[in-house]
């Protein structure tokens, strides 16, 4: 059996999974019997089908793909949510299943689209769009359904906690731990989505809207970034034992469900203390699932007015 993959967009995450095709088509074969062949790639210039070593697959309109009726799977990993949305809704009217990592575009359109999947007999698989390479929302939809969760707190953003842990480590300024990460590439040039917030906020949406069978848009989620945050803020928490960091929380309350991303003093007992650098780490609270000692209480950071 083959399955033909078409793929919409070759930047960073296309470009990777390019390699992933290159690299692992056997394995495919050899753990699940079926071949998956990446039939035609699509991008605004063939570059990155060029540097990825596969230019005879390229083409610069993304309709070639989601049209063709030989192409099964859409991976779509172009960002955004102007394009990005049609490229998915064509092609779940044309029957085909589709893969995106575009966390934005699910946090505002995933009901639209969810519901189109479902009236094609489709399905839309989103494991990349939250946590990188932190298995989340598969567990969530399966292995964790007869948990009633009641928790979820992330920190689902790794430029801003590699941001926070090198102004707590090193005493560097906001500006110039930045500065930093942009030039690593870490940040992009315009970082509002990262230091504001807004990245995290669409994660968080997604995992909500998973954990508690609702739907939350990014819209809802209350919202405060790392703009404000100062080394004095970081060195005055750690003595009194706590870490800083950008979480991303979902909660069940008897009011409803709360979703928010805001910085918080995280004890430093607490599992996602200890969690540094650009790395992601999600911690659910559900049923059957107990949470370990939380210790003392995670604090909202409140900054007074003077």
């Amino acid at each position: 059996m083959t399955v033909k993959v078409g793929l919409v967009g070759t930047g960073t995450v296309g470009g990777g999974c390019i390699d992933v095709f290159n690299a692992h088509t056997a394995d495919f074969k050899t753990r699940y019997g079926i071949d998956v062949e990446l039939v035609r790639v699509c991008a605004r210039t063939s570059e990155g089908a060029e540097k990825h070593g596969v230019p005879e697959l390229y083409t610069n309109d993304w309709h070639n793909i989601t049209t063709d009726p030989e192409i099964d799977i859409v991976m779509e990993l172009m960002g955004g949510t102007t394009t990005a949305k049609e490229v998915v809704m064509e092609a779940l009217e044309n029957g085909k299943h589709v893969v995106t990592a575009n966390k934005a575009l699910l946090a505002a359109y995933g009901e639209e689209i969810e519901t189109l999947a479902a009236e094609k007999g489709c399905e839309v698989a989103y494991e990349a769009s939250v946590g990188g390479g932190i298995p989340i929302i598969g567990p969530l939809k399966h292995s964790l359904i007869a948990n009633d969760i009641n928790s979820i707190l992330g920190i689902v953003n790794g430029t801003t906690n590699y941001m926070l842990t090198r102004m707590a480590n090193e005493g560097i300024s906001y500006e110039d731990v930045l500065a930093d990460a942009q030039a690593k590439g870490y940040a992009e040039a315009d970082p509002t989505a990262d230091v504001d917030g807004l990245d995290a906020a669409a994660k968080i949406a997604i995992l909500a809207s998973i954990a508690f069978n609702t739907r939350v848009t990014q819209d809802e989620v209350s919202c405060e970034g790392i703009r404000s945050i100062t080394t004095a803020d970081l060195a005055a928490a750690a003595d009194m034992g706590y870490a800083v960091k950008l979480l991303a929380s979902a909660n069940r309350t008897d009011a409803g469900i709360d979703v928010r991303v805001h910085p918080a003093m995280v004890p430093l007992d607490h599992p996602l203390a200890g969690v540094n650098g650009v790395f992601n780490a999600i911690y659910v609270e559900g049923a059957l699932v107990l949470p370990c000692s939380l210790g003392r209480a995670l604090v909202r950071m409140q900054r007074q007015a003077p």
